[in-house]
């Protein structure tokens, strides 16, 4: 049996119907999961019994995340934010740390993974940061990695990829900013901003702030190398 994975979807503002795009499905099956779409959960038993279901969680991309679950106001360069995804991934992630499964977060979903553990993070990396950055919103097709990534030696996410600097896409201008006590920040780009954060207690619960989907279809021997670690984790 395949290990069933929970794909968290999208949704536009006018809520209308659910969408995950066909590079995140295929990224959890070429591993060798079984995905399954997540529509936004509202009642904790329905919550409870999805995290007694799945085997792993893979938390997408997405809009900006609502900055009042961290105890900030909006800044003006927020953008789009649907509060019911927040809640009903948020819910999930912590049902799953609770019970040790894995938990893959890309993008958008490595940031509600770190406020689902308690750290926070910029609304706006060019409005909150006074210093020069990369250019994280990226103008090269996605497969194409764009600046790199250092990584902390020892990392689950050094382990996966054998790697203590690799290339990454960039599509984000929203970042982790600090980590809760359980977690690590175990990658940065060279301007400092966190591009991947980690527990230090739960077997698996990585987030990374790039799009490893896009890059594994181009064959992308770190991002292909995380997803098999995610699924192996997911089987055991």
């Amino acid at each position: 049996m395949k290990p069933l994975i929970g794909i968290t979807s999208s949704m536009e503002i006018d809520q209308s119907h659910y969408a995950v795009t066909n590079r995140n499905v295929k990224a959890i099956m070429r591993a060798g999961g079984m995905p399954v779409m997540l529509p936004y959960f509202i009642e904790e038993e329905d919550v409870d019994q999805i995290a007694n279901q799945i085997d792993g969680l893979y938390a997408t991309g997405g809009y900006d995340i609502d900055p009042t679950l961290f105890e900030e106001e909006p800044h003006p360069n927020l953008g789009t934010i649907i509060p019911a995804r927040d809640q009903s991934e948020i819910a999930v992630m912590n049902k799953l740390l609770e019970r040790g499964k894995p938990i893959l977060g890309v993008c958008r979903g490595a940031q509600t993974l770190n406020i689902a553990a308690g750290g926070d993070m910029y609304q706006d990396i060019y409005g909150q940061i006074n210093r020069e950055l990369l250019q994280h919103s990226q103008k090269a097709p996605l497969y194409h990695g764009s600046h790199f990534v250092h990584v902390q030696e020892g990392s689950l996410l050094h382990h996966l990829t054998g790697s203590a600097k690799f290339r990454v896409n960039s599509l984000h201008h929203q970042a982790n900013r600090g980590v809760s006590g359980a977690f690590q920040i175990s990658g940065k780009a060279n301007d400092g901003i966190v591009e991947a954060v980690e527990s230090k207690i739960h077997p698996f619960a990585l987030g990374l702030q790039w799009h490893p989907e896009s890059m594994a279809e181009s064959g992308d021997v770190a991002s292909l190398q995380i997803y098999e670690g995610f699924i192996a984790a997911c089987e055991k």
